[in-house]
């Protein structure tokens, strides 16, 4: 019987728990060996309080949490990381406020099953969301395509997703530190299968993305997996000869006694070179401290594990 890893990400999720977990069963196919592991990351409120009840009343149901919040892409990386310790042949990830409708599951074994390693989800349509995210999501794809050449990374894709044993294996593989999942699976490569979906509204709680956080999200996707940091130097080249061409022609038509350089542009424009050279060797300071990506203040997978095998 194949064992299947449902990883799901928590942050700040008490309200929704309960109603997730009622929800998640009632798709668990018949021959499979489900476990629920849940990350919790960090959480403020009674996310990890209300895992552990239901841990209580399921001994499927895995946990571990972390020492403080690391972000969702640690969380993924963590949950992955548990699901191949408890030797599943595959992991679904799925969000726990239900806006990744767990209805899919069945669809996504079967697709599994059929001999794709890497079942990912979009919406079909966005239409609820604020117009305002409609718009940047669309735009980050667009900027995200011209910039890292990859078109790979379908528009409303979802880190919900079905992946294969090979695929975690080849994730976890990957050492980015700061790390952008959509990114890593185009960038994997295996056979892979979309399935689509209209937006469903969150069943309780809220967003814990904030404008600012997905924006810095999607620089971060640009920045690992493009030349981003090329750019702000080919700008700075571009304003500069532009300043020189302009006080040129400016000195011709008024005499090269009143020729300036404008001295505060300039040291401006070096002030922004110089700005984002430390922004990159901070990035590679980061990549290379060897930091993990998460610490675990407690979980139940070791404990569990060791049950299995008495």
């Amino acid at each position: 019987m194949k064992r299947i890893a449902i990883v799901v990400p928590c942050y700040n999720e008490e309200d929704a728990l309960r109603l997730f977990y009622d929800e998640v069963r009632k798709h668990f196919v018949p021959g499979y060996d489900f476990y629920l592991l849940f990350v919790d990351d960090g959480s403020k409120d009674g996310t990890l309080q209300t895992i552990k009840e239901i841990s209580l009343q399921d001994q499927k149901v895995l946990y571990l949490s972390f020492s403080r919040n690391f972000g969702k892409e640690a969380a993924i990386y963590a949950g992955l990381s548990a699901a191949k310790e408890i030797d599943a042949d595959a992991a679904i990830l799925i969000d726990a406020d239900l806006q990744d409708p767990p209805g899919l599951i069945p669809e996504m074994l079967a697709l599994y099953e059929a001999g794709y390693k890497h079942v990912y989800t979009k919406h079909r349509s966005r239409k609820g969301e604020p117009f305002l995210k409609k718009f940047f999501a669309r735009s980050f794809y667009i900027i995200y395509g011209l910039f890292t050449k990859n078109r790979n990374i379908a528009r409303g894709a979802r880190d919900f997703s079905l992946l294969d044993r090979d695929v975690i294996e080849a994730f976890l593989k990957i050492k980015d530190y700061r790390r952008f999942t959509k990114g890593i699976f185009a960038w994997l490569g295996f056979q892979s299968k979309c399935l689509e979906f209209d937006y469903v509204p969150r069943a309780a709680g809220k967003t814990k993305w904030s404008f600012k956080k997905l924006f810095r999200y999607a620089i971060l996707g640009i920045k690992q997996f493009s030349h981003f940091y090329l750019l702000i130097p080919n700008i700075l080249i571009i304003l500069c000869l532009l300043l020189f061409g302009f006080e040129i022609i400016h000195g011709i038509r008024e005499g090269f006694n009143h020729l300036a350089l404008r001295m505060e542009i300039l040291a401006l424009l070096i002030l922004i070179g110089i700005k984002y050279l430390m922004r990159l060797l901070y990035d590679i300071r980061d990549q290379t401290l060897g930091r993990p990506l998460y610490l675990t203040k407690e979980t139940n997978v070791e404990v569990r594990n060791h049950e299995e095998t008495l």
